[in-house]
């Protein structure tokens, strides 16, 4: 497995509050040169729920970001990995958050999936931030209603605590 290296830029503005972090982009979502591309990933499907909107295309996920003040990035700059499985994720580099962090007024990070959190702990120990399950199709402990409700915390602070 070759090294690569992450391969579009945050998508953020300086009035975004929220922001979300993955791990690393699926194949699909390199090839569409966006975030959750990949069709079974049910990322934009919980949006549609949660805002009552349509997100089919990347131009309406864009326009919706910056409506609603959500920053999208990953947690990873560059790694080694199989396929699109995170379980297979080695060498890691991380991405600075820095760069949204200091040009955005973010008032919460959310962690999207274990691998992801566990990277952003290790990079950013004293970073707080709300874990929440992945949208990945990989992850099927969690039904769609379930991760409706988890990613509620988006909206709004539901009592949910601070994983770090």
């Amino acid at each position: 497995m070759q090294i690569l290296t992450h391969p579009f830029e945050p998508f953020f503005d300086k009035n975004s509050k929220v922001l979300i972090l993955g791990s690393f982009p699926s194949i699909k979502s390199r090839e569409e040169n966006f975030y959750y591309q990949h069709s079974k990933n049910r990322f934009w499907r919980i949006f549609e729920i949660l805002f009552e909107c349509e997100l089919k295309t990347v131009q309406e996920q864009k326009k919706f970001l910056e409506s609603n003040h959500i920053a999208l990035w990953d947690v990873i700059a560059s790694c080694k990995i199989k396929n699109s499985d995170d379980k297979t994720i080695s060498y890691v580099k991380a991405n600075d958050i820095n760069i949204i962090l200091d040009k955005a007024n973010i008032e919460k990070i959310c962690v999207l999936g274990k691998v992801a959190s566990k990277y952003f702990a290790k990079f950013y120990p004293e970073q707080k931030f709300f874990e929440l399950p992945s949208s990945s199709p990989a992850n099927m402990n969690y039904s769609l209603e379930n991760l409706v409700e988890k990613y509620s915390i988006i909206r709004e602070n539901n009592g949910f605590s601070w994983s770090r």
